[in-house]
């Protein structure tokens, strides 16, 4: 059972890449980590996280056992090159090559255990949009009675339903909806006569 992983686009030369990887091919993936965490290299980084999601994908969707598996194959393939330039002496320009390169793994068994079939997901049947309810939907209610509501508050009659609860939009709530402070608006006398700035 052979297991794929692949990461595009990382932006190192794949002549550094491929110093990091010919350490780890052929090696179990246990002891290929364990090697990666002491070596002094920058690639290490995106090679150890391109194995660690092939673990992840052995164990999820294959429910393969980690202390089972090896890395069998894996290539450093030359990505996208950015072409740049760098000004130098009597209106010279040097050429710079920014190099990308695509790193593809293959894990494979020690001791075959045929796992052929993928992990099953339970796939959700779709709701339909006329059968939805209100407390199924993002919208969140609150319940009041409608005596204990205060004067101040204002209510539409739109917003009350037949129970008398008060339906509030769940988005409309924190950054949007700010408290409002009381006696904000009013001005004094003393700011109206005495400005700071006297003209």
């Amino acid at each position: 059972m052979e297991v794929k992983a692949k990461v595009k686009h990382v932006r190192m030369s794949p002549r550094k890449v491929r110093l990091v990887v010919d350490i780890v091919r052929g090696l179990p993936v246990e002891r290929s980590l364990d090697i990666l965490k002491f070596t002094q290299k920058k690639a290490v980084n995106p090679v150890v996280k391109l194995l660690k999601s092939a673990i992840a994908n052995a164990e999820h969707n294959f429910e393969l056992e980690q202390n089972n598996l090896y890395i069998k194959t894996v290539t450093v393939d030359q990505g996208h090159v950015l072409h740049r330039w760098l000004p130098r002496a009597h209106g010279r320009a040097t050429p710079i090559r920014k190099k990308s390169c695509h790193i593809n793994l293959v894990l494979a068994e020690l001791k075959p255990s045929n796992k052929i079939k993928t992990k099953q997901q339970d796939i959700v049947a779709p709701i339909k949009l006329g059968s939805q309810s209100i407390k199924d939907s993002g919208v969140k209610i609150k319940e009041k009675k409608t005596k204990e509501l205060d004067k101040t508050e204002l209510i539409n009659k739109e917003q009350l339903d037949e129970t008398g609860k008060v339906i509030t939009n769940v988005r409309r709530e924190g950054r949007i909806g700010h408290t409002k402070i009381e006696g904000g608006n009013y001005k004094g006398f003393v700011n109206k006569m005495f400005r700071r700035k006297s003209g």
